[in-house]
């Protein structure tokens, strides 16, 4: 299975993103309005600035408690580990429990494509799972008559 699948089993493949100058108090109002855990930081919406996600908010306010007013950029991660819709998703698997990542953005020619969740990787593993135990079984059901 390649990203482009997992992409496409969500459906809307509209990134949520927020300017790196919007403040971390905007940035939680986004990530509570959209229930989601993490945001791509982009000046454009297409270009890829950066990464933050609720940890970050967390640990920043407990280091500082006026981060909520600081902008979002002072508390984002730069160093993004993006993939490609062409991409294994064994691949994007391995790379998310080596780094310890839940959010990966996908890329294609320098533009921001879509994101993937370690829930949307988990959700599209299962449902291979499933296919391949309803396999088993009608293989086993067919061969027993």
């Amino acid at each position: 299975m390649r990203i482009s699948e997992v992409l496409g089993g969500k459906g809307s493949q509209d990134v949520v993103t927020v300017r790196p100058e919007a403040t971390v108090r905007e940035l939680l109002a986004l990530l509570a309005e959209h229930n989601i855990g993490a945001v791509v930081v982009s000046s454009d919406g297409v270009a890829l600035d950066g990464i933050v996600s609720e940890r970050d908010v967390v640990r920043r306010l407990n280091e500082d408690e006026t981060a909520l007013d600081q902008p979002v950029s002072s508390i984002m991660s730069a160093q993004v580990h993006t993939c490609e819709r062409s991409q294994p998703v064994h691949d994007l698997m391995v790379a998310m429990t080596e780094r310890r990542i839940r959010h990966v953005p996908v890329v294609e020619d320098g533009r921001l494509v879509g994101i993937v969740s370690i829930g949307d990787v988990v959700k599209s593993r299962m449902g291979e799972l499933e296919f391949e135990r309803d396999q088993l079984d009608s293989y086993v059901h067919t061969g027993q008559s």
